[in-house]
């Protein structure tokens, strides 16, 4: 199923991110923001039981997180900027990586690292990338989550082309996806259109 995050704060703050003129070090701040925001949306099905605590006045019945806890997955590179933004609401979350880029001739995922927490079995799953552009790596990644045992996986990105969500929705019909926008299209060279052009340049600054 694909979300796409429409609430105001994160529609103004990816605008700034779309903008060319925007700094490296403006696009981490925006990136990482947008991220936290994208979290409470993603977290809204999250379990909870009832527990008792003893305020200063009188015992109080309140809930808190139940079940599963959180494995965080983001793909290297680009996803390590989305990464703090979502740790500083779910700061016990456990954090994997994935290397995974795109052969610039073929398009297709070539997968070059991974390390994912030993009880992922036991965890949700959310794999992230600021991208989902052919959805190649995305399902990619999603495959190699799902080879380790986990169960529960879903796939969190800013912006989404037509073509990588009808890709990884084919390919994992049981994974949901969460975007802050789904664009145009995709260009001859596999970039989304009108997109923000190479993510992970942007936010570390290379070319």
């Amino acid at each position: 199923m694909l979300h796409v995050i429409n609430h105001p704060l994160i529609q103004h703050k990816l605008t700034f991110i779309r903008d060319i003129n925007t700094s490296p070090k403006e696009f981490r701040e925006l990136v990482d923001e947008v991220a936290t925001l994208m979290a409470y949306e993603i977290t809204r099905d999250t379990p909870l039981e009832e527990v008792e605590v003893q305020t200063p006045v009188a015992k109080a019945r309140g809930r808190v997180i139940a079940g599963k806890k959180v494995a965080l997955v983001p793909i290297l590179r680009a996803g390590l900027g989305m990464t703090g933004g979502i740790l500083k609401l779910i700061p016990t979350a456990r954090v994997g990586h994935i290397g995974v880029y795109r052969d610039p001739q073929t398009l297709q995922p070539v997968e070059y690292y991974g390390k994912l927490p030993e009880d992922i079995a036991e965890r949700d799953a959310i794999v992230i990338d600021p991208m989902l552009a052919t959805g190649g790596s995305a399902a990619a990644a999603i495959d190699i989550v799902k080879k380790k045992g986990a169960k529960s996986v879903k796939l969190m990105c800013l912006i989404a082309a037509p073509e990588g969500v009808t890709y990884v929705s084919t390919r994992h019909p049981d994974v949901d996806i969460y975007t802050a926008a789904v664009d145009e299209r995709l260009n001859d060279h596999g970039y989304i259109v009108p997109g923000l052009g190479d993510a992970g340049d942007r936010l570390f600054g290379t070319k």
